[in-house]
């Protein structure tokens, strides 16, 4: 089917994630000064062309016909490939060149942040729909970081119990990114394990059985391992190891900064409020949201986790609370705990007073007092 000149030019900005692949190849080719290019090319660039281009508050149609979105689905499917030959192709160059270790450790930065800025922001659009062809993609993306289990953590979690103590990436009121980060790592994969765990019991099947997708997920690592192990020795395999770390990285930064603070009433007996608009943070800064594909729209993504992200909706700042700055530049406040807290916490307390007035006492936010929610 042709597609509507109108669909190909608004998908466009979209695909200026590719930029972030020639970059990565420059810093490994040209060393030095050269491997904070791809830094620059994301974070930075896209923070200043937030400053240039505004807000971005207009929503596309949310009947739009998927066969309109074309332009917008195909970058999320050729990105699995041009990530995974780049990072492998990288590394390969990289341990037969004479790079200083540190200039090293710098391009498998750049390799992390194409991992998690991108690739895993593209594996959670593709991990929702309900193609098997994307959703093999999303795992693939996930598995290539090492973090294959973030799709079952995601899906039969996060989105569940999102703003409760039962979610362990919604961070708590005056918990700081790298308390958050060393917490939620590993509470996640137990999360995950303890879900699929539950979910195959329920339908009489064990855990160790091969419904499980965990088998999935660690044959996919495994087999990404042993190919950078193949192209790249042991030098390779450690500077992909440490690519992941910082992939994962990116994504538990974006994990704390969606839900920090807020949380959902607690009704009893274990029971929560229904999870709300104003239970995400919101951001409409329009060139960030054209790198991770409107993921700051994020109260609509839970109100409708199946839709693609072309059509999610801009929650307005009376009905979802908003941050201040994009993704890039509050993940770097979060890296400064005293700067994230005189920026955030005052905008949490805001958050309290005029959605629950009536909760004069907020008890500290922890697993261990509150009840699970059911």
């Amino acid at each position: 089917m042709s597609q509507p000149i109108s669909h190909i030019t608004r998908a466009l900005p979209f695909w200026a994630s590719l930029l972030l692949v020639p970059l990565a190849w420059a810093s490994a080719l040209i060393g030095g000064w050269a491997i904070i290019l791809v830094p620059l090319g994301s974070w930075v660039l896209f923070s200043v062309l937030d400053g240039i281009t505004g807000l971005n508050l207009d929503n596309e149609d949310p009947e739009t016909p998927v066969e309109a979105l074309f332009w917008y689905r195909m970058i999320t499917w050729v990105w699995p490939f041009l990530q995974i030959a780049t990072v492998m192709g990288v590394l390969a160059f990289v341990v037969r060149s004479d790079l200083a270790w540190w200039e090293m450790l710098g391009v498998a930065i750049g390799l992390g942040i194409l991992g998690g800025s991108i690739g895993i922001v593209y594996a959670h659009e593709l991990m929702h729909q309900p193609s098997r062809f994307e959703r093999w993609l999303g795992d693939i993306l996930l598995a290539s970081v090492f973090y294959g289990h973030f799709r079952s953590e995601h899906l039969l979690v996060h989105h569940t119990y999102v703003a409760t103590p039962r979610d362990a990436v919604t961070a708590r009121y005056n918990e700081h990114f790298h308390a958050f980060f060393f917490r939620v790592v590993p509470e996640c994969l137990q999360s995950a394990w303890m879900a699929e765990r539950t979910r195959l019991l329920k339908v009489g099947l064990s855990p160790w059985s091969l419904a499980n997708p965990f088998w999935r997920y660690g044959t996919w690592q495994a087999g990404f391992l042993l190919l950078a192990g193949l192209l790249a020795g042991w030098l390779g395999v450690a500077l992909y190891l440490f690519h992941a770390l910082v992939a994962i990285w990116q994504l538990e930064l974006v994990n704390y900064m969606e839900h920090y603070g807020l949380t959902r009433k607690h009704l009893g007996e274990g029971k929560y409020e229904r999870a709300g608009p104003h239970h995400s943070w919101n951001a409409a800064h329009r060139a960030t949201n054209w790198l991770l594909i409107n993921l700051q729209r994020h109260s609509d993504h839970h109100a409708r986790p199946d839709r693609r992200f072309p059509l999610l909706q801009n929650t307005p700042a009376d009905a979802a609370p908003q941050l201040p700055y994009g993704y890039a530049v509050m993940g770097f406040m979060a890296m400064i705990p005293p700067l994230w807290r005189r920026r955030m916490n005052p905008k949490v307390r805001e958050w309290r007073k005029l959605h629950y007035p009536e909760i004069k006492d907020w008890q500290p936010y922890k697993t261990a007092s509150l009840p699970m929610p059911r």
